[in-house]
């Protein structure tokens, strides 16, 4: 089977997607909750205590010194409580903002877990942050309460904001707590078991996020309590998350993949989720797959080109094991989706989303329609998005334009805003992502790029995704990322970077090579005049590409 028609399973054994979108209706995914989104609702309990009876398992941990624990729905609700009572002592109230800065632990869970459960929001700060990026977003958030570990406490010794500090510290690793801050575990222990959960409304907040800040400064992204519809829907017919998997998802919950379906998305169905508190390397991750038995994983596309960089006798270990894999946060390379299938005999879906969003694109394991290898797929059900022309104009097929949501016509669409900032994104009609996608005739969307992404040379638009498509398709290529290079002849030219696999060395007969390799599998307008080679492509502490870094490198000194 090729890996652009490869499905988990026979198609007849799947709902058809067109069929399932035209029925869907977003009251028969409310009813899964607990809760009533009118009425009164709460998060913990839709994650945790609706699943607590039975010894149902609700997290798999691995810590980086191979310590692992298991913890029940059960475990969780009992810690949750307590924690709600410590964090209610110190006045978080209702709608008030805790933020953790925790690794994948189990501390960040019950830190989480126990926000909701005083009806308060949960802002991730991600554990490579420094001060100045801190200070922005708890500022941003007035968040009056941290969670945090000894190795990231003095982080917040050089923030103006003074919120309560709690610190997870291990006795086991030699880490104490600092005179003046809150012992989590200690506080923990001391706290009564029960704590009555707080309830909300779907309108109100549960989640604090920020934006990337790429190209300004973060913004703050209120997630409504009614978003839980959408990650249920992606869980359920994008990832296919089944009763009988073991999941990972690898993303950090310190961003909102991991944090909205690493965390939330699960939980809320009552299915366990994995942590490791390590950081990624291709050797961790093929032995906890194997180790733990994961059979649905879930990840972006930098996490699976360093799979395929360990090579086919690293794979094979762990071959024919995962039933579906799901990738998000840029657009997945076609090379990556051959090799998932002949490597690893795992069929691998590219989805797409955003912050403000959630996943609305996907190509869903769960749902019956055609994969095309370098589209993203079909919309959503419970969205619509289509591509649109500045004047908010639907386009028709092969025509680039702005990728929008037609908010008139997408149920379950929840992004009301930037906080306390105006959103010029949001129309009375569409919500503009900023990217640039195309709409095939089949209705499949494919991704281009972001607006400043598209390279315009010699009339011609250039997406940068298809060049690195191209490129590390070449045997002696890791990664690509290309820009466009001011040019005066022809406005701009396709200039690439290029990271090489280990042992081979880049040089001009090399540089040759790929441009012939592009030109060949590609166009003759399109492939890179220019090549750079380079240790590691700049990212975000996301793994996301940071192209205007590159863009940067090669503008003339003021």
């Amino acid at each position: 089977m090729s890996p652009t028609d490869r499905r988990p399973e026979s198609v007849s054994t799947r709902p058809d997607y067109a069929a399932f979108h035209a029925a869907f209706r977003p009251e028969d995914v409310a009813k899964t909750l607990s809760g009533d989104l009118e009425a009164g609702i709460n998060v913990c309990v839709e994650c945790c205590d609706s699943h607590a009876s039975g010894g149902a398992v609700a997290l798999v941990w691995e810590g980086t010194r191979g310590e692992r624990e298991t913890l029940t729905f059960a475990d969780l609700a009992d810690r949750a409580a307590r924690f709600a009572n410590v964090l209610s002592a110190h006045g978080v109230r209702p709608g008030d903002v805790v933020a953790g800065m925790l690794p994948r632990c189990p501390e960040l869970l019950v830190t989480i877990l126990a926000t909701w459960r005083v009806g308060g929001v949960y802002q991730p700060l991600f554990t490579a942050f420094g001060p100045k990026a801190i200070e922005h977003r708890l500022q941003t958030s007035g968040a009056n309460f941290v969670v945090t570990d000894p190795t990231n406490r003095p982080k917040l010794d050089d923030v103006a904001v003074k919120p309560v500090i709690a610190v997870v510290a291990r006795p086991a690793r030699g880490e104490s707590v600092a005179p003046g801050d809150l012992d989590f575990a200690a506080d923990l222990a001391a706290a009564a078991p029960s704590f009555a959960p707080v309830m909300r409304k779907g309108t109100d907040a549960f989640l604090m996020m920020s934006t990337s800040g790429t190209t300004g400064l973060p913004k703050g992204v209120p997630v409504p309590i009614r978003a839980l519809l959408g990650f249920r829907v992606y869980m359920e017919q994008a990832v296919d998350l089944r009763a009988s998997d073991r999941f990972w998802n690898i993303a950090d919950p310190g961003w909102a993949y991991g944090l909205y379906y690493a965390v939330t998305g699960p939980l809320m169905m009552g299915h366990a989720t994995t942590f490791y508190e390590g950081g990624f390397t291709a050797e961790s991750t093929y032995r906890i797959i194997r180790e733990h038995g994961i059979t649905n994983l879930a990840g972006s596309p930098t996490a699976y080109r360093l799979l395929m960089a360990a090579g086919d006798e690293a794979a094979a270990s762990i071959r024919g094991q995962l039933r579906v894999v799901s990738s998000a946060g840029e657009p997945l390379n076609p090379e990556v989706i051959r090799w998932f299938d002949t490597a690893l005999a795992a069929p691998i879906a590219d989805h797409y989303g955003q912050t403000e969003l959630g996943m609305v694109v996907n190509n869903h394991h769960g749902l019956a329609h055609d994969v095309r290898a370098g589209s993203a797929g079909f919309s959503m059900p419970g969205h619509r998005v289509r591509v649109i022309d500045i004047d908010g104009t639907e386009l028709p097929p092969n025509m680039p334009g702005e990728l929008a949501v037609d908010m008139t016509a997408s149920p379950l669409f929840w992004f009301g805003g930037y906080l306390n900032q105006e959103t010029p994104s949001l129309g009375p009609k569409w919500y503009r992502t900023g990217d640039v996608a195309e709409l095939e005739p089949s209705g499949h969307i494919s991704f281009v790029g972001r607006n400043d992404d598209v390279i315009t040379s010699s009339g011609y638009r250039i997406g940068p995704f298809d060049v690195e498509s191209a490129l590390i398709e070449h045997p002696a290529v890791i990664e690509a990322a290309v820009v466009g290079k001011p040019d005066p002849e022809r406005t701009e030219i396709v200039k690439a970077f290029v990271v090489l696999k280990p042992g081979v060395s880049g040089g001009d007969d090399l540089a040759e090579e790929l441009r012939v390799h592009v030109r060949k599998r590609l166009s003759a307008h399109a492939y890179p005049r220019e090549i750079q080679f380079m240790e590691q492509l700049p990212k975000t502490p996301s793994g996301k590409l940071q192209r205007f870094v590159l863009r940067a490198m090669d503008k003339p000194a003021a």
